[in-house]
């Protein structure tokens, strides 16, 4: 005889119980597991609502929440901040629900502008829902010359070429190469960059889980990323390159070579991210053969109107990211910080 379900917010000491869910369950990412509350807390001060739903002393559904409160950008619960996944998964489609109608009743409580769900599928269709982010994802294969070829041709030829230009590529055991690389790109973009401490503490906190490839040319920096493993997958997730990248196929050398260690390493899924359609990070995935998959953010209205636009395509920041562009490399990460923590 089995009991009700009990929807009971996450104890430390249930985060081991939490995390083999996630290790089992089919919907949930790597973005699922305990430990980003941790590093929500310790990175950015962002306090955590993590959910679980409970049935015969088992976890059969979780949802991950962290609200995120600026005085800039407003109040808001997110699954997950920073994240490209999150959203509830569940056993059931009832026990989905039931996260999700109690994750209603904390925004309210919280009087938040919005609570935001992070899915890969719709699950409200009575919520607005923002379709502006493509996630990009494809199997591997074992054999380095199949992986090849799944190449288009044309995309093919440039990775051939970057590796016939005297590139070398090794894992970082310090964050600071691999930060100067990705803080140039964030500022080149217009973008506030994250913190240094950040990158250290996703080191920490994700040991054995995390990694960084730097790609040097002669010694000096070209390229670099910082990404995750969960079960037999590999997701570039922060990345950058100094001004060479371009003439030096930095980038596309770089890729290659995640995909081929990570292939070593038993991984059989290569995880690009997301990309908003239409931007140059959006073509060159399409370009290496991956097609985009559509996310869904679903939002649960509270005090706002309507769905935040809080994205570089929104017309009212093209001033603030022209004017950052131009900082000095230093400054623009000495001010990131004070601004991507509410960027989630």
């Amino acid at each position: 005889m089995t009991t009700d379900i009990k929807i009971k917010p996450l104890q430390a000491t249930d985060n081991s119980r939490w995390d083999a869910y996630v290790e089992t369950a089919a919907n949930a990412t790597f973005f699922h597991k305990a430990d980003w509350q941790q590093v929500l807390k310790r990175a950015f001060g962002h306090r955590s609502h993590y959910l679980y739903a409970e049935q015969d002393g088992q976890i059969v559904g979780i949802l991950p929440l962290a609200e995120v409160k600026s005085v800039l950008f407003g109040h808001s619960l997110i699954s997950t901040p920073f994240c490209v996944y999150g959203g509830p998964v569940a056993d059931t489609d009832d026990i989905l629900q039931q996260l999700i109608e109690r994750a209603c009743q904390l925004a309210d409580e919280l009087q938040v502008d919005h609570l935001e769900l992070r899915n890969q599928k719709r699950l409200r269709e009575d919520w607005p829902c923002k379709e502006l982010y493509y996630t990009f994802r494809r199997e591997i294969s074992d054999n380095e010359d199949e992986n090849l070829k799944a190449i288009p041709r044309k995309q093919r030829a440039v990775v051939r070429k970057s590796l016939t230009l005297g590139l070398d590529a090794t894992f970082d055991e310090q964050i600071e190469p691999f930060f100067d690389a990705y803080s140039t790109s964030v500022r080149n973009l217009g973008t506030p960059v994250f913190s240094k401490k950040y990158f250290k503490i996703l080191r920490d906190v994700f040991k054995g889980q995390c990694d960084v490839l730097s790609i040097r040319k002669d010694g000096q920096m070209v390229s670099s990323v910082m990404s995750f493993y969960f079960r037999d997958q590999v997701l570039p997730y922060y990345g950058g390159g100094s001004v060479l990248a371009r003439t030096l196929k930095g980038n596309d050398f770089m890729y290659w070579q995640l995909m081929c260690r990570a292939n070593e390493r038993g991984c059989r899924v290569f995880d690009f991210g997301r990309s908003k359609a239409g931007t140059g990070p959006y073509n060159f995935k399409k370009n290496w053969g991956f097609e985009p998959q559509l996310l869904h953010y679903e939002y649960y209205l509270v005090k706002a109107q309507a769905m935040p636009e809080l994205n570089p395509t929104n017309p009212k920041y093209a001033l603030m990211i022209k004017c950052w562009k131009k900082l000095p490399l230093k400054l623009s990460q000495f001010l990131g910080p004070f601004l991507s923590k509410y960027l989630g």
